[in-house]
């Protein structure tokens, strides 16, 4: 048997064995696992950034866990199984796929991802083009995955530079609002327009906005430890630091860790 199926099909097993005999995976629902699969997910997304490959090999594991346990739970309910869920997805990648299984023509993955969104229009006409990107993503993230999912259709800037003047837009927008200093719901307002407009622009260069801001805030988080450091080994708390030793501190924490 080959090794992939023969894993797989091991895990299958154990799981049927702790649902039928774990006092905790016995009493286990879709509605219970719900957070626990958010928080595994987390944890790969800290792997992926960390580039630990060990660490989201692991999490992958418990992901895969995750997806075999409600199959479980939904051959119970005799609602699905994993070979429906299996099958199902096999059957969306072959039709998304024309280009690998039929006889379409594409250059680049541009296309690619338009006939994506094209296809899926087609198959399932009462859908909303933004149908797939969940209300609970983080905002960033959701605004980034909004723009994709529309440009994917045609409604887009037709350059980066394009999408870029919109940033300028917005932020000459959002300096006018503050200068009048009484309406903080037309600043907040104008505000969300720029982040928006610059989760478009990254659309446009090919960043995912909520990736690049993690990035930074870890760089943010690392370089204001060290000044911490720095300021108990002269022996004061960083709350008595002077600004000017503060960057100080922060201009060595850039060059320790840039």
């Amino acid at each position: 048997m080959d090794k992939r199926l023969e894993a797989f099909k091991r895990l299958l097993d154990i799981m049927d064995q702790v649902r039928a005999g774990c006092p905790w995976d016995s009493t286990q629902t879709i509605e219970s696992l719900r957070h626990l699969t958010i928080e595994e997910t987390y944890e790969l997304s800290e792997a992926i950034l960390a580039n630990d490959l060990n660490e989201v090999k692991k999490e992958l594991g418990d992901l895969m866990l995750h997806l075999v346990f409600y199959s479980k739970i939904g051959s119970e309910k005799g609602a699905f199984d994993i070979t429906d869920v299996l099958n199902g997805i096999c059957e969306k990648m072959i039709v998304r796929h024309p280009h690998i299984f039929g006889n379409e023509k594409v250059e680049n993955a541009e296309q690619v991802e338009e006939n994506w969104e094209r296809i899926k229009l087609e198959r399932e006409h009462n859908r909303s083009v933004l149908g797939g990107v969940p209300n609970g993503l983080p905002s960033l993230l959701k605004a980034y995955r909004m723009h994709q999912k529309t440009s994917g259709v045609g409604f887009r800037w037709p350059s980066a530079e394009a999408a870029w003047s919109k940033v300028e837009e917005e932020k000459a927008e959002l300096f006018e609002e503050l200068k009048k200093t009484d309406n903080m719901k037309r600043v907040e307002e104008e505000y969300g327009d720029l982040l928006f407009a610059l989760a478009a622009y990254g659309v446009y260069i090919g960043v995912n906005p909520d990736d690049a801001l993690e990035k930074t805030d870890r760089k943010f988080r690392s370089r204001f430890n060290y000044l911490e450091q720095r300021a108990r080994e002269e022996g004061k708390a960083v709350q008595h630091l002077s600004l000017d030793e503060m960057l100080t501190y922060w201009m060595e924490a850039k060059a320790v860790a840039p």
